[in-house]
């Protein structure tokens, strides 16, 4: 089983390569204009000169920030609101037609909205944000509680547990899975959220980076604007992947 997960990881980074290079030798050949799509080379010279510069760093960090901040406060409304739902049938009963009707609504439609409440502000940014990655967090919190074995709500009855205590130490710890999952989607929504902010809003990040590089036809910076912002997705989904595989390691050990 592990070797055949090292070799879908080696063949992954051989796509990777393979495309790597075929975007060379497109850019080399010319087929499309330097001037639109430049080279990989130039991407990562790019790439090296902005973070040599420390201009790149700046916008990375304010991204990060924007990102961060708003699923931050996604977590925590979604967490609350989704174990308030989910624990209680009644609530569910009533409040999921609600959440059906605003779920599919696009987050792009509430941009105009923020922007007329909080102006082009970092407070827009953090709205919008928390207002998209608020949704993976919430219903997996929601399915996370309402899927609790029946039987330990039984036993909590019997004890004369609290609520508090119920969701604390049964419903949370036994909804916890999905909660982690809907977390580490909610990190996409809030990466790209915060980058259509800093776009519109003109706020300090790579996303401001790349409209800038775009208006100025700087192909390479807008390329490596891009890259970077892969990588930043790539990374923090590994990392919240390992931190929720260390925080479940207690269902490992009970199977």
């Amino acid at each position: 089983m592990k070797g055949g997960a090292i070799v879908w990881r080696v063949a992954s980074f051989a796509v990777a390569a393979g495309f790597i290079a075929f975007w060379q030798l497109v850019a080399n050949w010319k087929l499309v204009s330097p001037v639109f799509l430049p080279g990989p080379d130039r991407a990562w010279a790019s790439l090296l000169r902005g973070f040599s510069s420390g201009d790149l760093w700046s916008k990375l960090i304010g991204t990060l920030e924007h990102m961060a901040y708003g699923w931050l406060a996604a977590s925590i409304a979604g967490i609350a609101i989704g174990a308030m739902i989910g624990s209680s049938r009644p609530m569910r009963t009533y409040v999921a037609p609600s959440l059906e009707f605003l779920r599919p609504l696009p987050v792009s439609a509430i941009i105009p909205v923020a922007i007329a409440a909080f102006g082009l502000t970092q407070g827009m940014a953090l709205f919008v944000i928390a207002l998209g990655a608020i949704w993976p967090i919430m219903l997996a919190t929601i399915h996370g509680f309402a899927a609790v074995e029946p039987s330990l709500y039984e036993v909590a009855r019997s004890l004369q547990m609290s609520r508090l205590a119920v969701i604390f130490k049964i419903a949370l710890p036994s909804a916890s899975p999905d909660i982690l999952a809907g977390m580490r989607l909610s990190l996409t929504v809030a990466l790209i959220l915060a980058v259509v902010c800093e776009i519109l809003a003109g706020l300090d990040g790579l996303g401001h980076w790349v409209l800038l590089s775009a208006r100025a036809f700087r192909s390479a910076d807008l390329f490596a604007g891009v890259i970077l912002l892969g990588v930043t997705g790539y990374v923090t989904s590994v990392a919240m992947s390992l931190a929720e595989r260390r925080l479940l390691a207690w269902q490992a050990s009970q199977r």
